[in-house]
């Protein structure tokens, strides 16, 4: 401080002189970039030992939050704070230097992801899990405080296990068929596999740069990834995690895009991909016997490797459906004949998946978050019900003919909506308004709420999950120094609370095998 006030001083004394002051030199982002962050970040910003630095990647994480980060360091990580190596002028150059996106669309294609695969451990062979809890009644809860995972005893809510994850997991866990391997997947694009019966982590690929979320076939055999960077969806294997396809994301007319999310259809044996920029949606077999589908073109990153695929059919046989225009954060009616897409803000359209076309176009102002919809039988119709983002409401469709039943007001706009086959309730947050740590209890015959709760004052409360049975409701207080509130599904009693560092999603084993009809799919 006393070497900066002398330097002001000296330059206004030059400037009473009658002298030029010289002008005072800005940071070199650059320099300062492969000083102090390039060897855990990369020299290409594409993330090392720490994740990547790209604006795509960051989120909200960027201006003075990533000033603030630079400065003063990630609690429970290995990144320190620089506010005494380097001044306030550096560390807001930093800061606007990795908000810049790269100046072109860095490579990545099979030969890249095959080179970052890290192998930790071998699953060992088991009849059986090493610890005595139902298998099938696991908690995966993504702590984003610390970036850890803890794995939750549901019959006694006692931890199992608690280890880091990469950074900021993102689109939630997905689990093989028989429930015994969990994959999560990082912002940045790192695929991890873990053995839930012996509790180890086994592997990891870096499968994209940017990336959305993940899927796994029916079969469990396979893992299709949804990339922003590169425009890429890519299957893996889960024996492995090697690539075993990279289809290059661009419509019938050559059109780049980002592939903004991927969903495994069950009951179609295929997965269904949303395509962010183009009017498209993607549904891919994952079935070998799968019948031909009309044409598509099917690209690769790697040179020479662009293939045409004429009456394709069999494993990975892609089909293009054309929509009037780009759908993103999709819900799937239970047979999967038909999907409910966001369009622009106020607009939904319904897609069937049989025939192959939109039929249906929706009003739905105030940003409905179909991702988080949840469905059951009202009276002897199937419905469904989704909160929305910007207005304190759920709406409940009837998925015959997607009329609106009815829109609930709640105290503000949610993000989450969860309830479970054998409960008469379903918990939706208020998240995204003042009223964040309140949640309410919607009867799902009345469609009225009877209760709200509120599980720590002032403080964010979201995303519910229910156990195995439908017994319990687990709701996150989505702080740093938040816990799991677990609550009575039926008297709404809190009976214990843990701990935790900013719980975001919980993951029930038995509802996400089984696609439960009241958890996101």
């Amino acid at each position: 401080m006393k070497r900066r006030f002398r330097s002001k001083f000296a330059a206004a004394l030059l400037v009473v002189a009658g002298l030029t002051v010289p002008a005072q030199a800005e940071p070199d982002a650059v320099k300062l970039f492969a000083d102090h962050c390039a060897s855990c970040h990369g020299a290409d910003r594409l993330g090392g030992q720490g994740p990547a630095l790209l604006p795509e990647n960051l989120g909200r994480l960027m201006g003075p939050r990533a000033a603030a980060v630079i400065a003063d360091g990630r609690t429970a990580t290995q990144m320190p704070g620089f506010s005494a190596t380097l001044d306030k002028d550096e560390i807001a150059a930093l800061a606007a230097f990795i908000a810049t996106p790269l100046p072109k669309m860095p490579a990545w294609g099979s030969l890249e992801i095959a080179a970052s695969r890290v192998i930790h451990a071998t699953a060992p062979a088991l009849d059986r899990p090493r610890f005595a809890a139902d298998p099938l009644n696991l908690f995966v809860v993504v702590e984003t405080g610390d970036h850890h995972a803890t794995i939750l005893d549901g019959d006694r809510f006692e931890p199992l296990a608690r280890f880091p994850t990469r950074f900021a997991l993102h689109g939630g866990p997905k689990f093989t068929p028989d429930g015994r391997y969990v994959f999560f997947m990082s912002r940045d694009g790192w695929v991890s596999k873990y053995d839930l019966w012996s509790l180890t982590m086994l592997s990891e690929v870096r499968a994209g740069i940017n990336s959305r979320n993940i899927a796994i076939s029916r079969d469990g055999k396979h893992i299709a990834v949804a990339n922003y960077l590169p425009h890429t969806l890519v299957m893996l294997s889960t024996a492995d995690l090697s690539v075993e396809k990279i289809f290059e994301a661009r419509d019938k007319k050559g059109n780049s895009s980002r592939v903004s999310a991927v969903y495994q259809a069950p009951p179609r044996d295929s997965f269904i991909a949303a395509l962010k920029d183009v009017p498209e949606i993607w549904e891919i077999a994952t079935d070998p016997n799968a019948p031909p589908v009309y044409p598509g073109l099917v690209h690769s990153h790697e040179k020479g490797m662009v293939e045409a695929l004429q009456s394709s059919q069999g494993l990975f046989a892609l089909r293009r459906i054309e929509i009037p225009e780009p759908l993103d954060d999709f819900f799937f009616d239970p047979p999967y004949r038909n999907l409910v897409g966001s369009a622009r803000e106020g607009k939904a359209i319904v897609v069937n998946l049989t025939v192959g076309r939109d039929i249906k176009q929706l009003s739905l102002p105030g940003l409905p978050h179909l991702g988080s919809g949840i469905s059951w039988t009202w009276n002897g119709r199937p419905v469904m019900a989704t909160p929305h983002l910007k207005e304190g409401k759920i709406s409940v469709l009837d998925m015959q003919d997607w009329s609106l039943i009815k829109a609930i007001d709640t105290p503000g706009p949610g993000f989450f909506m969860r309830s479970h086959e054998n409960s008469p309730y379903a918990w939706t947050d208020a998240m995204m308004g003042p009223k964040k740590d309140t949640m309410s209890i919607i009867d799902k015959r009345s469609l009225e709420i009877v209760r709200t709760v509120t599980p720590a004052p002032n403080k964010t409360a979201a995303h519910v999950e229910f156990d195995k049975y439908g017994r319990y409701a687990l709701v996150s207080i989505w702080e740093n120094d938040g816990a799991l509130v677990i609550y009575d599904a039926a008297s709404f009693a809190e009976i214990k609370r843990i701990p935790m560092s900013r719980p975001s999603g919980k993951y029930n084993v038995w509802n996400k095998i089984n696609f439960s009809d009241g958890t996101s799919h």
